[in-house]
């Protein structure tokens, strides 16, 4: 039986992220540092490039204009297909 995947919130990753940094201060290997915080090698390492430096309210404002984006991304496409679909009526092509 697969686990299912747990998504973190930004907050949690800096989070994690910083309690990543004192267990490799403290002399801690990645390898045992990765196990403690329960994700992989390559979530660590993806979490680091993208919020690497950020304090929790940075990525947490980050986050939150990545989806107002994508929800005026939306919008847009919506709004180009009531075009087009309007320019059709208008020339007859239905």
């Amino acid at each position: 039986m697969s686990e299912k995947r747990k998504r973190h919130t930004p907050e949690q990753i800096v989070r994690k992220l910083r309690d990543a940094d004192a267990m490799l201060t403290s002399g801690k290997s990645l390898g045992e540092v990765v196990q403690s915080l329960a994700v992989s090698e390559a979530t660590y390492h993806r979490w680091r490039q993208q919020y690497g430096g950020m304090k929790a309210e940075e990525a947490k404002r980050l986050k939150e204009l990545e989806v107002e984006n994508a929800r005026l991304k939306k919008l847009l496409a919506e709004a180009e297909l009531d075009k087009a679909m309007l320019k059709e009526i208008a020339e007859g092509n239905f």
